[in-house]
């Protein structure tokens, strides 16, 4: 079942989606040539601090493995879930993917953008271009009334069309007093299928769409996904309320 968010819920929601938003908004300036992915893990660990917050990330386990950093940062090929490290030097041209979740008096917040590093080839501007143009598609289907699928199938449709392919081994997914809740929100499928959205959902909806094929693999650390064939991948993610109004982007970060 997918949990509704009452108004205590709803605004308790609304506070961890600012802080992990404005954790984000805080990482952007940082990216450059020259920056190291640890050096980026630690601003995004000082600032949830700052903010009164914890990272959702750091410890989070899965089988055995528990993840040993405060934020995600995905370099290039890797799709998702990259470890940060002193090793891992941004160079002009790379494209950067930073995914701040956090947990804020008990409800988690959740985004995440892809930025360029310095200049960057037409191709990966086109991808990050059509990424995030595929993200607001699938907000805009997150109307009370409408399906998971329609989401789904927006998100798809749009970055096939303009020759991109989506990941199919993650999806976006529902979030709230846990960090993955129901509903599982896959970045392809049809229209008029899955879960019927009401009033009171919040779901990180998060298109992952690479240059090349859709296929994936993991790294030896257990969490890295990268592209099959070493093409690029963008991702993009908001965490969203369907309100009877109509969908609302809860991750905004603050005027600091």
């Amino acid at each position: 079942m997918i949990p509704i968010k009452d108004k205590i819920g709803i605004a308790k929601m609304r506070e961890a989606c600012a802080i992990a938003a404005t954790v984000l908004d805080q990482l952007k300036p940082l990216v450059r040539p020259g920056v190291t992915t640890q050096d980026l893990e630690e601003a995004g660990r000082d600032w949830i601090a700052r903010l009164g917050a914890r990272s959702a990330c750091f410890g989070y386990q899965h089988g055995s493995r528990r993840y040993p950093a405060h934020t995600c940062i995905s370099v290039n090929e890797e799709v998702v879930h990259g470890i940060p490290s002193l090793r891992r030097v941004l160079r002009e041209g790379d494209i950067v993917s930073l995914d701040i979740v956090v947990w804020h008096d008990g409800y988690v917040g959740d985004n995440a953008t892809t930025l360029p590093v310095g200049p960057i080839s037409p191709a990966l501007e086109k991808l990050l271009r059509v990424s995030r143009e595929a993200l607001d598609l699938g907000i805009r289907q997150a109307q009370v009334g409408n399906r998971i699928g329609d989401i789904s199938h927006a998100i798809q449709t749009h970055c096939e069309s303009h020759g991109f392919s989506v990941v199919r081994d993650m999806v976006g997914h529902g979030v709230g007093t846990a960090m993955h809740e129901p509903p599982e929100i896959a970045n392809f499928g049809r229209r008029g299928t899955g879960e019927k959205i009401k009033p009171g959902m919040t779901l990180a909806i998060e298109p992952m769409v690479n240059l090349g094929g859709f296929k994936t693999k993991t790294l030896a650390d257990g969490w890295t996904h990268v592209t099959s064939d070493g093409q690029p991948s963008a991702h993009f993610e908001h965490t969203v309320l369907t309100a009877e109004s109509g969908p609302e982007i809860l991750t905004i970060p603050r005027p600091q």
